[in-house]
């Protein structure tokens, strides 16, 4: 019997999220001590996966980078997993964590 004539297999929203999660935490390089675990959003939609990923990142550090690290995980791991296309992982940075003398160096001074 063809495999389209067994049946379906449906994932759940919150199974892509729980594995976005722990992708974005991988991607992670020393995440901040005290930061909260990424937490992932998911809307699926046939095979198609939307994902928003809000997380904590130290300070000082190349948020670009880290961001552009946290996307390419994500989408390369929900694929793999579930076999769904990943056009877009929008990233929210929630907080910023200072790291150990991040508070000597001197802002903006008139």
């Amino acid at each position: 019997m063809p495999a389209g004539e067994r049946g379906a297999t449906r994932i759940a929203d919150r199974v892509v999220a729980k594995i976005a999660a722990r992708a974005a935490q991988e991607a992670l390089t020393g995440p901040p001590a005290g930061a909260a675990p990424p937490h992932a959003a998911v809307t699926v939609h046939h095979d198609i996966a939307r994902v928003r990923i809000s997380l904590e990142l130290g300070y000082p550090t190349d948020i670009a980078a880290q961001c552009a690290a946290v996307r390419r995980q994500v989408a390369d791991r929900v694929e793999e997993c579930t076999d769904m296309a990943v056009p877009e992982v929008d990233i929210d940075v929630e907080h910023l964590h200072a790291g150990p003398g991040a508070g000597s160096a001197r802002g903006r001074v008139r």
